[in-house]
């Protein structure tokens, strides 16, 4: 698998990333909803927020579910809250991205090359 395939979605040939900003784009007030979510929950004295659970909430609160709210979002709105809400950082666990991130480095190796 190249590199430019890994995080692209098999129908559309789109990144995650690229559909998530355009779910975002046409579905705004999922975020102004999980953003009132996790504003409540921390107001209610909650010290760590899980964004699939925030989903499973939304998703029974909006009529009709909302077509494309993919669990593959649940990190990507994470950040962005966290963007927007730098003093909600403790609440949400963050894993490194591997879709567009650098490859990690090889160490040295310990033992000296033989010759």
């Amino acid at each position: 698998m190249t590199i430019a395939a890994l995080g692209s979605h098999r129908a559309t040939g789109r990144t995650i990333t690229e559909q998530f900003h355009a779910f975002d784009a046409r579905n705004p007030h999922v975020y102004r909803s999980l953003e009132r979510m996790a504003a409540r929950r921390l107001a209610a004295g909650a010290t760590r927020i899980s964004l699939k659970g925030l989903f499973e909430d939304l998703r029974r609160q909006l009529p009709y579910d909302v077509a494309g709210l993919n669990n593959n979002f649940t990190a990507l709105y994470a950040r962005r809250l966290i963007d927007d809400h730098p003093h909600w950082s403790h609440a949400f666990e963050l894993r490194r991205r591997r879709a567009g991130a650098a490859p990690p480095e090889t160490p040295p190796s310990p033992c000296p090359a033989v010759p």
